[in-house]
């Protein structure tokens, strides 16, 4: 008789003497914190920059840099923004900047408020009007070519002004152009929030 032994099978383990899972979870790749970079915050490159390029283009390169960076949050209240300082002094309309912020927070000459941002290039999206409480003002700077606060700033002296605005802003706002609607940009602020 001829016996041929077969080789023993593998014993299967039982469910109950299995090994309890104990892997790992897996991690999720983090978000990197660190923002792009904007070469439009060094005021110098800028100046160069513009000694040989047309106004137009720098604008467009300025502005591809702002949109990759967004908003810094650093500064979102107008009156603490170190990029704003150089128009709180200014004086339009009989008044400074500064005061003009002063009377929205207290509530006086209401009717002015739009008229004195405006000349600033300022647009109040939202305030209150309430006679009192905090106003909780949200004001947006207009950050495009023709924006009445280029000429402020270059009069101050600061001609990467854009840049330096969106580092400190809460909300950068971008409309891309159409064939319908032009470019438009602004950076948003709050007042006695």
């Amino acid at each position: 008789m001829n016996t041929t032994t077969k080789p023993a099978a593998k014993k299967r383990a039982e469910p109950s003497a299995a090994k309890p899972a104990t892997s790992a979870p897996k991690k999720r790749a983090e978000p990197s914190a660190e923002r792009a970079a904007n070469p439009f915050l060094d005021g110098e490159l800028y100046t160069r920059t513009r000694e040989y390029s047309p106004r137009e283009a720098i604008f467009s390169k300025e502005m591809k840099a702002i949109n990759e960076r967004g908003a810094g949050k650093r500064n979102r209240d107008l009156l603490q923004a170190p990029s704003l300082k150089p128009l709180l002094g200014m004086v339009k309309k009989g008044l400074t900047l500064q005061d003009m912020f002063g009377k929205i927070i207290a509530g006086a000459d209401k009717g002015l408020w739009e008229a004195w941002m405006e000349t600033f290039g300022f647009e109040i999206r939202s305030v209150n009007y309430a006679p009192s409480g905090k106003r909780n003002a949200v004001l947006a700077l207009d950050l495009g070519i023709t924006s009445k606060a280029n000429a402020l700033f270059a009069k101050e002296g600061v001609p990467n002004w854009r840049s330096l605005v969106v580092e400190d802003c809460a909300e950068l706002k971008i409309r891309h152009a159409t064939e319908k609607t032009p470019f438009a940009a602004c950076a948003v602020f709050y007042l006695d929030k």
